[in-house]
Formats: C-alpha cells, structure tokens, sequence
C-alpha cells in the first residue's frame, strides 16, 4: 500500500519505457475517459516547428492502457520538477491528477499525475489520417532523436502490455514498408490524431 505523500504518475508514452525518475513500484494500470493519442505536433524533442514531428497524447475519449509509477513522497517535489522540465518544454500538456486502476490482483485506485493534451495548444493536431502521421514521423527530428525511433519504442512499450494491433503499429509497419522501397520524408500535411487503446 502506499505510503501518504506518495505520488502515482501515469507513463503512456515515453514514461513508459524511460520514466527518468526514481520509483518504488512499477505497475501496469488504465486510465478511463481518455485514449493515448498520435495527436502532438513535436517541436522540440522529435522534431522542429519547421519540420514537425508528432508524438503522444491523452485525448477525450475511451481507455489508456500504460505504466504507473509510484514515487516516495521525499521524491514528490523532485520528480514533478522533473517531469515539468521533461514534458512542459512548450506547455502543450494540462498537468492533472486522474482516477487510473492499477491491474493487478487487488484492482486498486489511486490518483494519478498525467499530463493531458491541451486543445486549445497551437502544437495540439487533433485527428490525422495513417498517412499524414506517417509523413510527420518521416521527417520528424529533434534533441531527444528521430521521431521513427520514438514510434518504434512505444510500438514495444505496447507489445510489453500485450498490445499488437494498433494504430502505431500499423504506423511502424509503413515507415518499415517506406523505407525498404528507399522513399525519402515528404513535406508536412496538414491538421493528425492517431488513437491507440
């Protein structure tokens, strides 16, 4: 059981395979009322506001299979500053603190922080075609590496919590099925979200 004080973060995206932060438990859990989105223009970490790339989000919307992650309260204040350098770089998160289920045997609920997308953000891209988030994460390159490499890592993050179908698969299946046939990354489209479980 967790200590008072403790903090529960919700990894979905990079958290989930890089958390960055110390912890005391790691434990696969879901989050209702919000669904992890292909919906975030990068314009830091996997890409640039020139040649955008695109990374995850919470959205409005179904259920989020990720990681929680619960940290002593000594580290609370560590980790949020933490976590507000690492993911708050442009602001386009809401930082909340949500109801998720921790699956596991007891089904326990706690609160956790996560950070949400915010609509109103001109970084938010809403919903895209497979194609159009494909051409993004082609070109897509910033400080943190290329924005395929970050596709692939939550594709593997997913086949860890037994998910194989889903649209950043089909995602990494076409940027393999591009690169084999030696096409180059095309310019921008316009407006994407991709919507996982």
């Amino acid at each position: 059981m967790a200590d008072d004080g403790d903090l529960w973060v919700f990894g979905y995206g990079s958290l989930m395979w890089r958390p960055g932060f110390e912890f005391r438990e790691r434990v696969p859990a879901r989050l209702f009322g919000m669904h992890r989105a292909l919906c975030v223009y990068s314009f830091v970490h996997r890409g640039t506001p020139e040649r955008p790339g695109l990374v995850l989000g919470l959205d409005r919307g179904g259920t989020c299979r990720g990681i929680a992650f619960r940290v002593a309260a000594a580290a609370r204040e560590k980790t949020v500053a933490y976590l507000r350098a690492r993911e708050q770089v442009t602001a386009v998160y809401l930082e909340t603190m949500r109801l998720i289920e921790l699956e596991e045997e007891a089904r326990r609920r706690v609160r956790a922080l996560c950070f949400t997308v915010d609509r109103r953000h001109a970084q938010y891209a809403g919903r895209l075609t497979v194609a159009e988030a494909v051409r993004h994460v082609r070109q897509g390159r910033g400080s943190s590496g290329s924005n395929r490499d970050y596709v692939e890592d939550a594709v593997r993050a997913l086949n860890a919590l037994g998910y194989r179908k889903t649209d950043l698969h089909l995602i990494a299946e076409r940027l393999s099925e591009a690169e084999r046939s030696g096409l180059r990354p095309q310019a921008p489209a316009e407006g994407v979200s991709i919507l996982d479980p």
